[in-house]
């Protein structure tokens, strides 16, 4: 009689073999897997132009600025990136645009945003409760009164500071740019949003 065989056993060098074809296999699918990954989340990662804040646009030209000094308010468009949408020229705000006699400085540049609540005010010919014939700004929610330079008119009004001016320069002869920001309301210095 023959004895019972022996069962065969694995050799070592072909156990070795078996694995590093997995540990190689597992190496090879995991780059396209990460980078894939890594391609997908890079929006979620960076910061791509969702925050508009200081951002410089092209608003108008000095042609749609009237010469006697009286404000104007335009629209403040952007294009705008937020994680993998991306929206083309939306408003991102407002501003109220006021030519000037000075030659270094043809134009002037306020936020339409009460510092006070962070409503927002309107260009009135008089200003209630301070000048019957002056013209600036007035707040309709707390009634907060600005000078056409931007300064507070008359003591009652319950804004912390002015208006908040805006850098504004004029480029290519005649286009009006400002650089959009907003400010924290309710303080009495002037804090952009975001810092």
């Amino acid at each position: 009689m023959s004895s019972p065989s022996q069962p065969e056993q694995p050799d070592r060098r072909e156990f070795l073999k078996k694995a590093c074809c997995v540990a190689i296999g597992g190496v090879l699918g995991a780059v396209p897997v990460v980078s894939g990954a890594a391609l997908y989340l890079d929006p979620l990662l960076h910061n791509s132009g969702g925050d508009v804040n200081g951002v410089k646009v092209r608003v108008t030209t000095l042609d749609a600025l009237p010469d006697d000094g009286v404000p104007r308010r335009f629209p403040i468009l952007a294009s705008r990136t937020d994680a993998w949408t991306k929206t083309p020229d939306a408003p991102i705000g407002a501003v109220y645009l006021l030519r000037t006699k000075d030659a270094t400085a043809p134009v002037t540049a306020f936020s339409v945003i009460c510092p006070h609540a962070g409503c927002f005010v309107d260009y009135v010919k008089t200003l209630p409760d301070y000048s019957p014939t002056q013209p600036g700004f007035l707040c309709p929610c707390h009634n907060s009164t600005f000078k056409l330079d931007g300064a507070i008119a008359g003591a009652s009004s319950p804004a912390p500071r002015g208006l908040d001016s805006l850098q504004c320069t004029i480029e290519n002869g005649n286009e009006v740019w400002v650089r959009f920001q907003n400010f924290q309301a309710g303080t009495p210095n002037k804090v952009p949003l975001g810092a």
